[in-house]
């Protein structure tokens, strides 16, 4: 595995997952620039004490940024530095509860009688649902996150529509690359026309890989476990030395938004809207937890691949699976969907807002939203991100719970890593309003 030098590494990930221009930095701008680009280096499973506090003025969204000053802190204070702001232990009763007054129940439409599924597929009947989430900190196994962007929790109606049983395996992903000769971002080689004052040297075709390191390290600096790998791709997604032989079933990996966007368009599909993959991912349940429910482990059985142990240095692996899981390893929802906790993250079609959820609050139901009509990260401004959903094998209650069903993700738009995949869906024909049943 060919890792660049640190220099390097703090050079390129501005210049390829932020869009910023190459810059060279001496140690004292390095300290500053960590705050900038701590978002994006570890894609969406990353450290979120830098937390956007949000606050509704009449119709207009302010937005204070806590900088990185206090991460110092963690994790040897958290509870002190995360719970006083959060939800109390004994407030998770709510959850069993349908998630308290935020939620109402979900409203599907009935299925019709007879209906040809697409192979591979299952149909999701629509109708409507309350989205998002509330604050999990102080909860057991809540982590550290308030999860401030998933609120306020709003009511959405969606036509029905088909969508992908499975995350796109590596075989199906090989099929398209065979059939159109595309080449993946991370395969090519940064041009001297985007990112014009960067160093002939640095412009290398490489990606993002995770590494866990030999032993516990300070969760405030992932350059211990994120690195820069030239010659990583979905063919070599820990770098050139690595393979996906064997691995068909597995999901592919290493693909950016603009990859998959790319695949699902061959496919005849697209990428599914953000409320489409929560919707899907609820399985026609309200207010749970998790895409099963409110308990992370049922009867003591593991429902998602997600990091157990120490993070980042030890996955114990007690779900089964250290790393990346094959497809359809765990129980699907009650949709027959596989995979929407944990394993890898999921590209949605929309642009990414920390503000977004503000939008659609004052509607009574927001009908097949499409997202906004462009992308605004708060700890970012300029960065040009997609919503992610569902975490991966890196989530973790030390770290990040993103697995939790009503949580949000985000991603620079042509960035991957070895943690990212997708699901495709197709448009089904609408079903009329007065056929509803309660779930």
């Amino acid at each position: 595995m060919q890792y660049l030098n640190q220099n390097y590494i703090y050079n390129f990930i501005v210049l390829r997952l932020s869009g910023m221009k190459m810059i060279s930095l001496n140690t004292k701008y390095r300290l500053g620039i960590m705050s900038v680009i701590a978002l994006l280096v570890a894609q969406s499973c990353k450290d979120h004490k830098q937390q956007t506090e949000t606050k509704k003025v009449t119709q207009t969204v302010v937005i204070k940024k806590k900088y990185l000053t206090d991460q110092s802190l963690f994790p040897r204070n958290a509870a002190a530095f995360c719970r006083p702001t959060g939800i109390k232990r004994s407030d998770s009763a709510l959850f069993m509860n349908g998630g308290g007054k935020d939620f109402r129940e979900t409203i599907s439409y009935p299925e019709p009688k007879t209906i040809a599924i697409p192979a591979g597929m299952k149909y999701i009947p629509g109708g409507e649902f309350s989205m998002g989430g509330v604050d999990p900190v102080g909860m057991d196994g809540g982590g550290h996150e308030q999860m401030n962007d998933a609120r306020p929790v709003h009511r959405v109606k969606l036509n029905p529509y088909y969508m992908d049983a499975t995350v796109v395996t590596n075989k199906q992903f090989a099929a398209f690359v065979k059939a159109t000769g595309y080449v993946t971002v991370a395969e090519q080689k940064p041009t001297r026309a985007e990112f014009p004052n960067a160093p002939e040297e640095n412009l290398v075709a490489g990606s993002l890989v995770f590494t866990a390191p030999k032993e516990k390290v300070p969760l405030n600096d992932y350059l211990q476990w994120w690195a820069y790998v030239k010659g990583a791709d979905w063919r070599h997604p820990q770098g050139p030395n690595s393979n996906i032989i064997g691995k068909d079933n597995y999901p592919v990996i290493q693909v950016c938004w603009d990859d998959a966007a790319a695949y699902a368009k061959w496919a005849g599909k697209r990428l599914p809207t953000e409320a489409e993959w929560e919707f899907a991912a609820r399985g026609g349940l309200s207010g749970k937890l998790y895409a099963w429910g409110n308990v992370l482990k049922p009867n003591g059985k593991w429902m998602a691949n997600i990091f157990e142990g120490s993070f980042p240095n030890k996955d114990a692996g007690t779900d089964g699976f250290v790393g990346i899981a094959p497809v359809k390893s765990f129980p699907a929802n009650g949709y027959g969907l596989y995979d929407m906790a944990g394993n890898v993250w999921q590209w949605c079609n929309d642009w990414y807002r920390t503000d977004y959820y503000y939008t659609l609050a004052n509607n009574p139901v927001s009908v097949n939203p499409q997202g906004p009509a462009s992308p605004y990260d708060a700890e970012e401004p300029d960065a040009k991100k997609r919503v992610q959903r569902g975490g991966s094998f890196l989530c973790t209650d030390e770290y990040c719970t993103r697995y939790m069903v009503g949580t949000r993700g985000k991603g620079d738009s042509r960035s991957a890593s070895n943690h990212i995949g997708f699901r495709c869906v197709m448009d089904a024909k609408p079903i009329a309003d007065t056929k509803v049943a309660a779930n």
